[in-house]
């Protein structure tokens, strides 16, 4: 892949009301003087993982039911192998949304079960991903699959002032992947992860830009993208899942321990592009190296520590993940609750409404992965 050039930012006024300036630069090569680390995921081998999430409920008094998110994709760089439950649940049934096919184990628990518990095992295999520029040959895709890919979601609009500000972004852009290039230049350079956003943030876009405030986590980020990349007409979707292992390439923040997944959630993007079919895409990640890889927060994308990810999550990312689905605006089958905006972390309620999976005081629940041979 040809090295996207960085010119200075230049602000830009988008011409309606309300609208933030924003900046869309083009991303340089490493400065002459920098070694850059090292991180170049290609596709190989398979490897093997199991996960494992146990959840407790700590209101056994009241009739709870669960759902739990199964890995749900079969890819050239996901298998999704077999799962199996075990605990005290009344009753346990694998079932799907109906929009997008994203699996789940749903759980009951009866009033008054004693230490109510479920424990879920998935195994799946995975491995890195790389784009090969050079050799576009996927064939071509569904129609009707593709437009599917651009529709907008609750949280993911492609009109108004996202639109607008794609159109800004991607004026003068030739081609599908020249659009894709400049959005992805101008998320890594305009957006910055924010630690104190809870758990993957919420994703909501249109906030975000009617706001000015480009702060969040992987949920919000990468959103951003795809929505932005929808608004100009490339079928994009965010991929939802966690971390499994640490990284490969020494970056401890594009990896977990893998004994301690509670919080390794983590969103990740595809778009499809002519030539090369559905093409791996993970800003929010640089953002993350930017600010969390290092002491202190790295405010340039040429810096040796940010080019080799920058690079490598245009088009690729490493196998130390896995993906659980790509579903938006999700009901819970059987739920009195409202809709997700996605569903990457487990999820419970009782009479008294739903519980929040990201509070650990009143729902406790833990994962673990290990590797298998």
């Amino acid at each position: 892949m040809n090295s996207p050039r960085f010119a200075r930012r230049t602000l830009l006024k988008l011409g309606a009301a309300g609208l933030a300036a924003v900046s869309v630069p083009r991303l340089a090569a490493a400065k002459a003087s920098a070694t850059p680390a090292r991180f170049a995921p290609r596709p190989g081998a398979w490897r093997t993982f199991e996960l494992v999430t146990r959840i407790e409920i700590s209101e056994p008094e009241l009739a709870t039911r669960v759902w739990l998110p199964l890995p749900s994709l079969d890819t050239d760089w996901q298998q999704s192998l077999e799962s199996g439950w075990r605990g005290n649940a009344a009753q346990a049934r694998v079932t799907a949304d109906a929009r997008y096919g994203a699996r789940m184990l749903a759980a009951d628990f009866v009033p008054g079960t004693p230490l109510p518990v479920i424990e879920l095992t998935s195994r799946v295999r995975t491995r890195d991903r790389a784009t090969d520029w050079s050799s576009p040959g996927a064939p071509p895709a569904d129609p009707g699959v593709l437009e599917f890919w651009k529709q907008p979601t609750e949280l993911i609009p492609t009109d108004g002032i996202v639109r607008e500000t794609a159109l800004e972004i991607t004026r003068g852009a030739r081609g599908d992947r020249e659009r894709v290039q400049r959005i992805y230049d101008w998320i890594v350079v305009n957006t910055h992860r924010e630690p104190t956003v809870r758990g993957c943030g919420t994703g909501d876009i249109k906030a975000m830009l009617e706001t000015g405030n480009l702060g969040g986590k992987c949920g919000d980020i990468n959103a951003l993208f795809v929505g932005l990349c929808r608004a100009v007409d490339v079928p994009a979707r965010d991929v939802y899942g966690i971390r499994l292992a640490p990284s490969a390439f020494g970056y401890k923040q594009l990896g977990s321990d893998s004994e301690r997944l509670t919080g390794a959630q983590h969103c990740r993007a595809e778009v499809h592009l002519r030539g090369h079919g559905w093409v791996a895409m993970d800003p929010a990640d640089v953002g993350k190296v930017m600010r969390a890889e290092s002491a202190e927060w790295i405010k340039d994308p040429d810096h040796p520590l940010v080019v080799p990810v920058r690079r490598g999550l245009f088009g690729g990312w490493e196998g130390n993940w896995l993906a659980y689905n790509t579903a938006h605006d999700i009901a819970l089958p059987g739920s009195s609750g409202e809709r997700l905006g996605f569903l990457m972390y487990p999820q419970a309620e009782n009479p008294q409404g739903r519980y929040d999976p990201l509070d650990p005081d009143r729902f406790h629940y833990t994962i673990s992965a290990r590797e298998i041979a």
